[in-house]
């Protein structure tokens, strides 16, 4: 039984057109639900890929671009691949870890890196 999320990251993305872009068409996010107070005000999302979930937000003052999040993943190699076919190129290739992990890195439009592993 998988145990539910209890902490939930939160990136800062300057483009909500340009980073549902990347996050839902390049690696498969599906948007749950977003949040605007009026129009033309920034926007508020949360997006769940596989049961991992991530908050993006426009708003300034939630936090900076920049940030990084780890996602733990039954096969980094072949999410890599499946990433890959979907136009996203990574920032690094899947390498073996000295910890015991195969991990790759992404990085979004706003520089915000996305490490994704799993166990070797």
């Amino acid at each position: 039984m998988q145990m539910q999320q209890t902490v939930i990251p939160q990136l800062r993305i300057t483009n909500a057109t340009r980073s549902l872009a990347f996050y839902v068409d390049g690696l498969g996010f599906a948007i749950d639900w977003q949040h605007q107070f009026q129009p033309g005000f920034p926007l508020f999302f949360q997006i769940t890929r596989d049961g991992q979930t991530i908050f993006l937000t426009e708003h300034t003052g939630d936090c900076d671009p920049g940030g990084a999040v780890y996602f733990k993943v039954p096969d980094a190699r072949a999410l890599h691949q499946a990433f890959a076919a979907r136009g996203v190129v990574a920032t690094n290739l899947p390498q073996n870890m000295p910890w015991g992990s195969c991990e790759f890195l992404i990085t979004d439009p706003d520089g915000n890196r996305l490490r994704f592993a799993s166990e070797l």
